[in-house]
């Protein structure tokens, strides 16, 4: 029974505030025009121009369901070179380092090492055990850690 199951079973309540949660997801695409159609389309997402070339934020909600921080970019590379094939999560964390060390530890690889992206924070990327491509990101500003 999931951990969920057994405090709705016992009348409690579950405490969805836990540390290190998924705050932003990107999506990388070939065609970055039908990519951002598809999902305005979609799902009604809105996209601005952000930072380096080919980027867009998504707004995924609205000012009363915010949703989750999401983004847009081109495709590093072919599908077939092992470049990213779908959403590439970032988990907020507080030292990057720390994790990086951690994912070698627990079997996973770094994909990027440390980086710093401008007024936001440092980043890595890692595949996992079973190949997915994830983030971790230590913010500069710690509220930029929530999904808005």
């Amino acid at each position: 029974m999931s951990s969920y199951r057994k405090l709705a079973k016992a009348g409690r309540r579950y405490d969805l505030r836990m540390p290190n949660n998924v705050v932003h997801f990107n999506i990388e695409a070939e065609d970055l025009g039908r990519a951002r159609r598809f999902y305005e389309t979609v799902f009604g997402w809105r996209f601005e121009a952000w930072g380096p070339p080919d980027f867009y934020t998504i707004a995924t909600g609205d000012a009363e369901h915010p949703g989750i921080h999401g983004s847009m970019s081109r495709r590093h590379g072919k599908r077939a070179d092992g470049a990213s094939d779908g959403f590439e999560c970032t988990i907020a964390v507080d030292d990057v380092d720390a994790i990086a060390k951690a994912v070698v530890a627990a079997g996973g690889t770094i994909v990027r090492p440390r980086s710093v992206i401008h007024t936001v924070g440092e980043h890595i990327q890692f595949r996992d055990t079973e190949g997915n491509v994830v983030a971790a990101m230590k913010y500069f500003d710690a509220s930029n850690s929530r999904a808005h």
